[in-house]
Parts: C-alpha cells; sequence; structure tokens
C-alpha cells in the first residue's frame, strides 16, 4: 500500500512539473526592444554635403605672346609682391623645320637676292666714278669760267652732272640696302631650327610679373616649354581670404537663405561657423558617382570666424557643410527610427505599462535623425525604435540590453 502511495505521488509530480514547463514555454514572453524617449530641446534643420574652399579672388599669371617660357624660379606657397616679384620668363622660340620645296624655293631665292646685291654693289660703284668724274669737269669749267674762256651754259651744265649724280649716287646706295635687307631676310628664314640662335640675354626676354600680392596657389607651367599666347602659367592669391563653396542640390538649394547660419566641419580641424553669402540663380547638370544626372546650384559662404580659427585650411580643401534652414530651442522631438506609416499618417508605438501602444502623431519639420512632435505624444514618453512587423498594438516588450 505504502509502495503503491509513494508511485502516485511521484508520478503526480512529474505531471505536474511536465505541465508547468509547458505552461512556462507557451507563456507569451515580452519581446526585446529598442526604446528611446521622447525629449524636449533645441532642434535644427540643415542641409548637409561636401563642399571645398577657394580663396576668394585667384588671378592667373597667363603667357602674352606665342614663345619659349623658362623653367620658372618659384614654387607653390611662396610668397609675391605686386608689380616686383618675377613668376615667369618668357624668350622668342627657335625657328621651325622647313620642307624640301619650301628650302629649295629659299635657296633659289637666296641666289637671286646675292645677285641682286652684287647688281647694286656694281650700280654704286659705276655712279660713284661718274659722279668722280663730273667733279673734275665741274672743277675745270670753273677755272675756264674765271678767265672767261668758257660760256656761261657749259658750266650750269657741268654743275647739273654733279648734281645728278649725286643724287643717282644716293638713290643706288639706298637700293643696295634694300637688296641687302631682302637678302638677309631670306637667309633668316633658312636658319637651321638645331642651331637654336634665339636669344638668351635679358634684353630679348619677357619678365612676367606678379599682378597682386599674395601666395603662389598652384603653377601650370613649371617646366620649360613653347606656350601658345593665353596659355595659363601660375595661380596667384591671397590665402586669408577664404572662402566655401558647396554644389546643392536644386531641391536643397531653394530653401537657403542669403545669411542663414553655416556649421563648417570635417576639415580635420574644430567646426568653423560661416554665413551664406550668395545662392546662384542658375543651376548646372553634374553627374554623380553612380552616373546619375543632377542638378546643382553653386552656393558661397563667408567664414564668419577670424583667421586663426582656420589658420591650417588652404586652397581647394575639402569641408563638410551643414546649412541651417530652421531652429528651435525648445521643441518636442523624437527620432526618425521611430517612426513609421499606419492608416496614411504617422505613428509610434508608445511603451505604458510594458505593452507597446499604436499610437497617431503630428509630425512637424524633421531632419535625418529626428522630428518636431506637434501633437500625440509628450515628454518622456517611451517609444520602440525600429519597429519590425513582429510588433503589434498590445504585444509585450521589454527593453533589449546592452552587452
Amino acid at each position: 500500500m505504502r509502495g503503491s502511495w509513494l508511485k502516485r505521488a511521484v508520478t503526480s509530480l512529474f505531471l505536474a512539473l511536465a505541465i508547468a514547463g509547458a505552461l512556462w514555454f507557451a507563456w507569451p514572453r515580452p519581446l526585446p526592444v529598442d526604446l528611446a524617449t521622447v525629449v524636449q530641446g533645441p532642434m535644427e534643420v540643415t542641409v548637409e554635403d561636401e563642399g571645398k574652399t577657394r580663396v576668394r579672388h585667384v588671378y592667373t599669371v597667363s603667357a602674352p605672346i606665342t614663345g619659349r617660357v623658362l623653367r620658372t624660379p618659384r614654387h607653390v606657397g611662396d610668397p609675391v609682391v605686386a608689380d616686383g616679384t618675377v613668376v615667369a620668363v618668357m624668350q622668342a622660340t627657335a625657328p621651325g623645320f622647313l620642307d624640301v620645296r619650301s628650302r629649295e624655293e629659299l635657296q633659289a631665292a637666296l641666289g637671286a637676292a646675292d645677285a641682286a646685291v652684287g647688281f647694286a654693289e656694281h650700280e654704286v660703284q659705276r655712279i660713284e666714278a661718274a659722279l668722280e668724274f663730273a667733279q673734275g669737269e665741274l672743277e675745270r669749267a670753273l677755272a675756264l669760267a674765271r678767265r672767261d674762256v668758257i660760256a656761261t651754259k657749259a658750266l650750269d651744265k657741268a654743275r647739273v652732272d654733279v648734281e645728278t649724280n649725286g643724287h643717282a649716287l644716293a638713290s643706288a646706295k639706298a637700293q643696295l640696302a634694300v637688296r641687302r635687307g631682302e637678302r638677309a631676310s631670306i637667309a633668316a628664314r633658312l636658319i637651321d631650327p638645331s642651331t637654336d640662335s634665339a636669344p638668351t640675354d635679358v634684353a630679348w626676354s619677357i619678365q612676367l610679373r606678379a599682378p597682386v600680392s599674395g601666395r603662389i596657389l598652384e603653377i601650370h607651367q613649371e617646366s620649360e616649354a613653347v606656350v601658345l599666347a593665353g596659355t595659363p602659367l601660375i595661380d596667384i592669391g591671397d590665402p586669408h581670404e577664404l572662402e566655401v563653396v558647396v554644389d546643392l542640390l536644386s531641391t536643397d538649394a531653394v530653401q537657403v537663405e542669403v545669411g542663414a547660419w553655416v556649421r563648417i566641419d570635417g576639415w580635420g580641424g574644430s567646426s568653423i561657423e560661416g554665413r551664406v553669402s550668395r545662392v546662384d540663380p542658375a543651376g548646372f547638370t553634374k553627374v554623380s558617382a553612380l552616373g546619375i544626372e543632377e542638378q546643382r546650384v553653386h552656393t558661397i559662404i563667408d567664414l564668419a570666424e577670424p583667421p586663426e580659427a582656420w589658420s591650417r585650411l588652404g586652397h581647394d580643401f575639402r569641408v563638410i557643410v551643414h546649412i541651417s534652414l530652421w531652429r528651435a530651442e525648445d521643441a518636442l522631438t523624437v527620432p526618425v527610427a521611430a517612426l513609421f506609416r499606419g492608416a496614411g499618417d504617422w505613428a509610434v508605438f508608445a511603451v505604458r505599462d510594458g505593452r507597446a501602444r499604436t499610437t497617431i502623431v503630428e509630425i512637424g519639420r524633421r531632419n535625418n535623425r529626428t522630428a518636431e512632435v506637434l501633437g500625440g505624444l509628450s515628454a518622456g514618453d517611451r517609444l520602440v525604435l525600429h519597429p519590425s512587423d513582429r510588433i503589434t498594438d498590445g504585444i509585450a516588450v521589454t527593453e533589449r540590453m546592452i552587452r
């Protein structure tokens, strides 16, 4: 009897434990979730994008003529003084190569020019001899005229002959100079480029000086080379006159107002304050890294802090700008990650008495992280972050422990 009672007691105990275990496993457990709190405090809506710094006024020194620019004696960052510092030196270029036909034509022309010079020289010698003879005749006529043994007409003719031959000699010498000039011109066109007879002294050079005081920002042509007129050589500017340019999407640019507050960071130093000085009235098409065509708008930002705060910044440095569109010092805010669409309205899962309750909320302005609450919640309410499809109205939840 005693053994039978014991057996029934052990069986009942095991049966009770099995039922308790089944109930424990079947009983719904609170779903672990991430929670956030509705807070009252400052909020800001910004437009964020990548920009770059630039010197406000950049002056480009270009080649005034086609010629050979010598290797620049300057380096990027060197200080320059307006109208005093030589930043580039240009010289004449070497003559170009001639094709066979052109060279043969010039050789023939040079031979003809030599013959013309020889002809002009002989003509000068002939007229000089004639002039010398006429001068002798005039001296004899004058001697006879003093003795009244020659007619006046003969004396006048001797004088005219001397004057005529004198003018003829001057004309012949001028003609000889012309022929020699033509011969020199043809000979110059036959100069061999390999001899490089271009003058190298300072008198035959053009020294380009800095148009403004500042520093050299970029050297476009560092080594010696032949450049065309108008080729950029050196960029000069004042690094203490920096501004920031950012290409905003046109949908963001229409929200930005001139004078808006800007926070500038992402450049390796502390944040810098700035102000929007200009939003261009025209946009342009820019292809993104993903190959998508976007309409962008140039937006210019002035640095609002003294140069000591951004002294390490330079020309064409990368920065991240945060342009303020709206600010409030006392706004009721919720994380954007807690919002979802429910029945066409914004809603959240508010945790009340350990259960998630669907709550319709009215949302105002929002940024990438938080949204302004206009109605439906109060400060201190706890909300479910990143609600999944497992969370339904009334389900028990518990805050997930962060390990």
